[in-house]
């Protein structure tokens, strides 16, 4: 049978680009199908995606009442594909700062690879970011370079958040149990896979900034990232290597 492959999009009044970026995923010569992770917005994004999903099968809405984090957005996500049945799972923004034309790409990398975890990289083999800030740029790189001397995470974009999961990998890591959101989301993530000896793969993709809607970034959410990493490498037991394990994959 073929794989089952979702992806999952989380939206704060994304109501200007969903209608664009929907149109664009089902264009793909992957089937894929789509679950809106919707926060409650106000601009009507979860109203027109229930419109959708009433007419395309392939089209999915999972309805939250409160704006709680992009971390939890993504576990509600990744818990309802793993209830539905899906192997693959892919998740990405609504604003196109991860093109919708990427998602083969992470597919056939973690086919290919033969990975648990694939990651669409902006800065494996280069850096390929458009439209950012330098001091944006600097802060995403230095992150990067500090995350890897903290734990011994052997990913050049840790903090990135366009991915492709295994549904075994998702299983394997205990999902309820993730509690942090933004960029700390991500990395957790990424950590999680790899200090269980499972493979991560990183994708070279181009990251162009929003044009649309605002950032969700914050000091926050930043400074919560920061304080995370030496949270990990005590829950590795001060360890910058990762276990021993057979991946889900093989």
């Amino acid at each position: 049978m073929a794989e089952r492959k979702l992806v999952v999009v989380p939206t704060y009044n994304e109501r200007e680009n969903l209608p664009k970026l929907v149109d664009r995923l089902l264009a793909l010569p992957d089937e894929v199908e789509i679950l809106v992770v919707d926060d409650g917005s106000p601009d009507g994004t979860g109203e027109w995606v229930a419109g959708m999903s009433a007419t395309n099968p392939k089209i999915h809405l999972l309805s939250r009442t409160a704006k709680n984090g992009l971390g939890r957005a993504y576990i509600a996500g990744f818990q309802w594909a793993l209830e539905h049945g899906y192997d693959l799972i892919v998740q990405m923004d609504a604003d196109f700062s991860h093109s919708p034309e990427d998602v083969p790409n992470l597919l056939t990398g973690i086919m290919e690879q033969n990975g648990d975890l694939a990651i669409g990289s902006r800065y494996a083999g280069g850096i390929r970011v458009i439209n950012w800030p330098l001091k944006r740029l600097v802060l995403s790189v230095g992150a990067s370079y500090y995350v890897k001397w903290i734990t011994g995470l052997p990913v050049w974009d840790p903090t990135g958040g366009f991915k492709c999961w295994r549904r075994q990998t998702l299983e394997a890591i205990d999902l309820p149990t993730v509690k942090s959101n933004g960029y700390g989301f991500q990395i957790e993530m990424n950590h999680r896979v790899w200090r269980k000896g499972l493979k991560v793969v990183e994708v070279p993709i181009i990251f162009s900034d929003r044009v649309e809607g605002t950032s969700k970034m914050s000091k926050k959410i930043i400074v919560e990232a920061l304080l995370m990493v030496w949270s990990l490498l005590i829950q590795n037991g001060l360890s910058r290597s990762p276990k021993k394990s057979v991946s889900p994959a093989s």
